[in-house]
């Protein structure tokens, strides 16, 4: 006999409710209609993945600028043996990852911005740190290297915001039976960011003065303000309205979502169910940090540990070793336009977001990640291989390097880089959804900072060193193989479930039963839609697209 279920927030997305009866089993859930107006939800949460932009060039645009000659005389601290400025692996390490150092903090001062000024208006707050830090940036070049460095600290900090509040603030607003594909679209912003920054940085890398490094740092400007801009003329999230007792906003909220009069009585009837959802929520916890550590039955210890995990070993699969260092990386291995071969991995990995954000939906979050995860790990073990058996001369070899250091681009695209983002939206009920994200983001900022530091002492051939050079990739792809292992005890299949079913389900199976179990409530839910007859076959439609 199926257990009764505890009180779970909504939460999982418009045109999917919570019982109005708690402590009843999913069995009796009601559902109410799918939205009227579908594609107005989907348009205006779909554009809030613009915030992913800034994460994505501001990520990438380090690693062309960091190479040009104007930079290096500005800010290298070392001469190489032709007399030209270069960085010391110290200095290179602090550039590149201090940026992580911020959005450390960042996604970690997410759940309380999220909280206290709603998700909306924290993203558009996000935007004016981060331009604050991007204008000492681009005046760094009178200063030195210190105001370079605070530059993107703040920068990181508004990067670490965007990170955390764009995914909460779309899994909470968008329809749920493509709540899956909105949120990998923030993964697909971040992919077209760093795509942008390639091409922006090879279009000024042959300038001659210092407009060569500050023209795209101060581009910038433009993606926040076009993020700040659009997010302005959109709605809040209805249930962040609901936990600040703003009723009346929020029935108009959800209105402009689904396409609904605020006083429709479904409308209406939906808000009654999620506040009262969350008042019995709020029963069972304080809203505080300690809720994501507390053991309870339906294991939210588990899942915040799952989240904080998760994104650890998306940054251990060694993708961003590609975005920081690949134009290094490509001419340390005799590649002359290294440029060129960053925007083509960049190309690659936008395109190949695509699928992911049709295969989320199709095939499910568990089965990519195990595919991605293995078939990264074969082809960093097949870069490795080819890094240390051929010359740097060797044309051949240089291509079949560029080809599975692209395959595997590939598979991190339409895998691990999208679907992270949607469990981490996904697994946490509404009252500590913040505080879980929060450090779910706070980990993949932390692990890529520390990478982003630690990689200039794997890679560089120079004293204290470690000079593994392409090397490296035997231990990316080692992470990637225990990145298989860790999603196969780990994570769950979420796909198409509402967060009152990943409630059950973590409840009452582990993860590596959740597809069996997924089909078995498939089942159930068509039997108790049959028993119902005509009297509810207004809500058949909403199970089949769920």
């Amino acid at each position: 006999m199926k257990t009764p279920r505890g009180p779970v927030a909504t939460g999982s997305g418009i045109g999917a409710n919570a019982p109005k009866v708690l402590f009843l089993p999913f069995s009796d859930s009601t559902h109410m209609p799918s939205p009227q107006n579908k594609w107005a939800g989907i348009v205006m949460t779909a554009f809030s993945a613009f915030g992913g932009i800034l994460f994505g060039y501001d990520t990438g645009v380090v690693n062309g600028i960091k190479v040009m000659e104007p930079w290096l005389r500005r800010f290298g601290d070392e001469l190489d043996s032709k007399g030209n400025f270069v960085l010391s692996s110290s200095r290179e390490s602090l550039v590149v990852s201090i940026l992580s150092a911020g959005t450390f903090f960042g996604a970690l001062l997410g759940a309380p911005v999220a909280d206290y000024i709603g998700r909306k208006w924290g993203i558009i707050f996000a935007t004016l740190v981060f331009c604050f830090g991007v204008a000492l940036e681009v005046g760094s070049n009178s200063v030195g290297i210190a105001l370079l460095v605070v530059g993107r600290v703040f920068a990181g900090l508004g990067v670490g915001l965007v990170s955390c509040l764009v995914p909460m603030y779309q899994s909470e607003c968008s329809p749920k039976w493509i709540r899956g594909a909105i949120v990998s679209g923030y993964q697909w912003a971040i992919t077209i960011g760093l795509l942008l920054a390639a091409v922006i940085n090879d279009a000024t890398k042959d300038r001659t003065d210092h407009s060569s490094w500050q023209i795209p740092i101060a581009v910038e400007f433009v993606w926040a303000f076009a993020l700040a801009a659009g997010m302005f003329f959109l709605p809040e999230s209805p249930r962040w309205l609901i936990m600040r007792g703003r009723d009346a906003e929020a029935a108009k909220s959800l209105g402009r979502l689904t396409g609904f009069s605020s006083n429709d009585p479904e409308l209406l009837a939906d808000l009654d169910e999620i506040k009262t959802n969350l008042e019995a929520e709020k029963l069972l916890s304080s809203n505080s940090y300690v809720d994501c550590f507390r053991s309870t039955d339906n294991k939210i210890l588990f899942r915040t540990l799952s989240g904080i995990f998760l994104h650890a070993w998306q940054q251990l699969t060694g993708i961003n070793f590609i975005f920081y260092y690949g134009t290094t990386f490509f001419q340390n291995s005799g590649i002359k336009n290294s440029f060129l071969i960053t925007i083509a991995t960049s190309i690659v990995n936008v395109f190949m977001t695509l699928p992911g954000m049709w295969g989320v939906e199709r095939f499910g979050r568990r089965r990519l990640l195990l595919v991605g995860a293995a078939g990264m790990s074969l082809c960093e073990f097949i870069v490795a291989i080819v890094g240390v058996t051929i010359a740097v001369d060797n044309l051949t070899g240089q291509r079949v390097l560029i080809a599975f250091v692209c395959i595997y681009i590939a598979f991190f695209a339409s895998t691990w880089g999208p679907i992270t983002w949607v469990i981490t939206g996904e697994i946490f009920p509404l009252q500590v959804r913040a505080k879980g994200m929060s450090l779910s983001t706070a980990s993949n900022w932390l692990w890529n900072f520390g990478i982003g530091y630690a990689t200039p002492f794997l890679v560089n051939k120079k004293a204290g060193s470690a000079g593994l050079e392409s090397k490296v990739f035997f231990v990316w792809g080692s992470t990637c193989a225990a990145a298989f292992v860790f999603t196969w005890f780990c994570i769950p299949e979420t796909k198409g479930l509402s967060l009152e079913e990943i409630d059950d389900m973590y409840r009452e199976v582990y993860p590596w039963q959740s597809v069996s179990w997924h089909a078995a409530n498939l089942n159930r839910r068509r039997h108790a839609i049959g028993d119902t007859g005509d009297k509810d076959s207004s809500h058949t439609g909403e199970e089949r697209e769920s």
